[in-house]
């Protein structure tokens, strides 16, 4: 992958609101509000990644999802970008090279030093993650207090990236045998943090909702243990995860029809595509035919040096929406999710050569990579993560809700409330891709860049071979 520049990540200004309630007859529910300072590169963000009821806010960044916690004793705050395509929890050390740089290039997220505290134990020295574009981390696995809000697991096990070239940890919550310890150390896997909560009685089964509401919104939430009925239309609709080589190792879902404008762009035929549902990438990538055709009925000027797309910022004004169909449930997503606002490295909005001003469109060609729904695609989508039972449910989302209905979800089968399965749903037969020992973000993340994708501040100063204009 050729290196690119970047620009530097906005620092957040950030307010945090707490607020604990007691249910009657259930378990607590914990929010955590947070605002934020919105970011305004997020192919940056991606090219970085690439590789009872317990609800925590979410910070929307734009293209990150944040939760805040602390780790230790005393507590150390940190900020942890959560991550479905990924298993581990792992935080930087302040000592490393990165940390120790004159930038403080992770003082905005936080970090962890082992020997402040009191209640941290060594696990081992082979924490290794590592991303497809060279970036990652490593160091040790140990295990300490972890807290968010008042929701505290004693015994956490998580990494410490003693060696490190991310200035934000990662929080993973996906299945534990895509765990480093899984597949680096080929040892059994441990109790990441939503398995951790079921151990420790906090939430009944392994399965977590979530939130993220839409691209202007500060905050969203994620749900472990429930689901709140207030943030969806209609009814959940669950499907079966599509197995990884006979192994429920990532949220793989089948897509069935792809539309724009009422017009399907998947080429005719049944469709039966494997599609990676993944918080950890900021836009999301299909088949590079079926993107060839959205580009072309949009008018989306494409750099095929760099991979990206230029549509007009006025396309988010517009009534066309996309609609993405797995087995008979269908996702709408508007054209104002999809268009992302973004700046030059002079701090300008680019312009076509005719004078309106160019946005980046949310949808990337997956070439040779896994075929990803990332947050252009989440964000219209309320998404039931249900490991115990190797399940998804979905319902469309309801954008800035301001009520709450919280509901627990149950043990066994058929445990999320109100959720229908889908009878006869397609099984994927392509697209499926992995285990891979490249684990979490790097590889939900630079494997879709499909090789050449730049930071914007590159992308744009070639193009204008395509008719941008800086």
């Amino acid at each position: 992958m050729r290196s690119s520049l970047a620009l530097a990540a906005a620092l957040l200004s950030l307010t945090e609101a707490l607020s604990v309630q007691q249910r009657q007859n259930g378990p607590r529910v914990v929010a955590l509000n947070t605002e934020r300072k919105p970011a305004v590169n997020p192919i940056h963000r991606d090219k970085l990644r690439r590789r009872g009821n317990v609800e925590v806010g979410l910070d929307n960044e734009e293209t990150l999802y944040f939760i805040n916690g602390t780790i230790g004793t005393p507590p150390r705050s940190v900020r942890l970008h959560i991550d479905t395509g990924s298993s581990d929890l792992w935080v930087n050390t302040p000592s490393s090279d990165l940390c120790s740089e004159r930038s403080s290039p992770c003082q905005f997220a936080g970090t962890y030093s082992a020997n402040q505290s009191s209640t941290y134990e060594y696990i081992g020295s082979y924490f290794n993650i590592s991303y497809v574009d060279g970036s990652g981390a490593s160091g040790d696995y140990a295990s300490d207090t972890v807290s968010f809000g008042p929701a505290k697991l004693d015994r956490l096990q998580f990494g410490i990236g003693y060696s490190s070239t991310n200035g934000q940890g990662i929080l993973g919550i996906g299945y534990p045998i895509n765990e480093v310890q899984v597949n680096r150390a080929g040892m059994q896997p441990y109790r990441n943090l939503p398995a951790q909560m079921v151990a420790d009685g906090m939430i009944q089964s392994n399965a977590y909702s979530i939130w993220l509401n839409d691209l202007s919104a500060n905050t969203g939430n994620i749900l472990f243990g429930g689901i709140d009925t207030e943030k969806f239309t209609g009814s959940l609709q669950t499907l079966p995860i599509q197995p990884v080589r006979g192994a429920f190792a990532e949220f793989y879902l089948t897509l069935t029809d792809v539309q724009l404008a009422g017009q399907s762009v998947a080429g005719g035929g049944g469709m039966a595509l494997g599609v990676l549902l993944d918080t950890g990438s900021s836009l999301s990538y299909l088949p590079d035919d079926m993107v060839q055709t959205i580009y072309s009925q949009l008018g989306a000027q494409y750099d095929s040096d760099n991979e990206v797309a230029y549509v007009p910022c006025s396309l988010a004004r517009g009534s066309t929406t996309m609609s993405f169909s797995f087995s008979g449930v269908n996702i709408e997503v508007d054209m104002n999710e999809l268009v992302l606002d973004i700046m030059t490295s002079s701090g300008r909005r680019p312009v076509f050569s005719n004078g309106q001003t160019a946005c980046l469109f949310g949808i990337n060609a997956a070439g040779q990579g896994t075929n990803v729904l990332g947050d252009t695609f989440l964000r219209s989508a309320y998404v039931v993560y249900d490991l115990a039972n190797n399940e998804i449910s979905l319902a469309q989302t309801k954008f800035n809700s301001t009520t709450t209905k919280i509901v627990e979800i149950g043990t066994g089968a058929n445990s999320v409330p109100g959720a229908t399965k889908v009878s006869n749903p397609v099984a994927a037969t392509n697209g499926i891709q992995g285990p891979s020992l490249v684990n979490g973000l790097g590889k939900n993340g630079a494997t879709k860049m499909g090789g050449g994708l730049v930071g914007t501040a590159v992308a744009f100063a070639v193009a204008v071979a395509v008719g941008v204009m800086i």
